[in-house]
């Protein structure tokens, strides 16, 4: 497989609608239903900052990661819908050049087109990052009263729903209360994404568990079909990217856990006085070591190598 780090989308023959910190999002021509191209560069950001370099097969593990957890999910959670529909762009001739189907190849999947909600609706189900940042101040999570004694990492009594805001390209995502949150999205919806993010997490966690990976926290974006009035699961899912995935093996409360995500990269920046600076090149060991946890996880969550799943999209 190639080591190419693909940091920018160079694909002309669809209309690029916008791009986000990792992912490039192209409309394709319509159908039944309008659609999306959602392709993943190999872009990393920390601390809500892209670094200069990226972490090579970063998006094809996102990609595929991602349409095996919108499988994984829609066994588990009743009357869950997503917005997946398949890995790849459509094989309609034409559509893009050789060199671009090439280039997006594991790294893009045609999905639905629907309104996203403007909030990141967080799960924790152990209590780290910021939220042991917050608890450590003021017993609360997100605002909410939080159990007393807790310790670094130790696991919540149950998952708890912790929102976010959803910042544009550059900006922060600042943490909100649910009520906050339900401001936002209107009392219509904040119930039910509110619901299906708390049972996402559960169903996902039982299934990592049972592979040794603990999932501490996790993002999730949920969206809006405005002809059915139906709330979809949307974007990536349950990645190294969104989540905090520990070894099950080697959970400790009361210390740091050696995670399976860009924790590598978190704890670098950190301890060189780089976090939130722009315009930060990760040296060649930090990239090889988190390249390392995204495709360890990968293996150990989906029971194969990603050159395997990749060879079958070559069928």
């Amino acid at each position: 497989m190639s080591a190419d780090i693909l940091t920018s989308i160079p694909l002309s023959s669809l209309p690029r609608i916008s791009q986000g910190k990792v992912r490039d999002l192209f409309a394709l021509p319509d159908g039944d239903k309008p659609t999306l191209l959602f392709v993943t560069s190999d872009r990393i950001s920390a601390y809500d900052v892209i670094l200069k370099n990226g972490i090579p097969t970063k998006g094809t593990i996102l990609t595929v990661l991602s349409a095996k957890w919108f499988e994984v999910l829609s066994q588990k959670v009743p009357g869950l819908k997503h917005h997946f529909l398949h890995l790849g762009p459509p094989k309609t001739p034409g559509l893009v050049t050789p060199e671009e189907q090439t280039m997006l190849r594991g790294r893009s999947m045609t999905v639905r087109r629907l309104k996203v909600f403007p909030v990141e609706a967080i799960v924790r189900g152990y209590i780290t990052g910021s939220a042991w940042a917050e608890y450590q101040k003021t017993q609360t999570i997100h605002g909410l009263p939080a159990p007393a004694g807790l310790d670094h990492c130790a696991r919540l009594p149950e998952p708890i729903y912790t929102p976010s805001t959803k910042a544009e390209l550059g900006d922060k995502d600042i943490n909100i209360s649910p009520e906050e949150a339900r401001k936002i999205v209107g009392d219509k919806y904040a119930d039910r994404i509110e619901q299906l993010a708390l049972a996402c997490y559960k169903a996902g966690a039982e299934y990592a568990e049972e592979r040794g990976i603990i999932i501490a926290d996790t993002k999730f974006e949920f969206a809006l079909d405005e002809e059915t009035d139906e709330v979809y699961l949307v974007d990536e899912v349950l990645t190294p990217d969104s989540s905090r995935f520990w070894s099950k093996a080697d959970y400790q409360v009361g210390r740091e856990q050696d995670s399976f995500d860009k924790q590598v990269l978190r704890n670098w920046l950190t301890a060189n006085g780089l976090k939130g600076k722009p315009d930060v090149e990760m040296p060649p060991e930090v990239v090889e070591k988190t390249k390392g946890r995204y495709s360890e996880v990968f293996q150990l969550l989906t029971g194969t190598s990603l050159e395997e799943e990749l060879s079958k999209l070559d069928a």
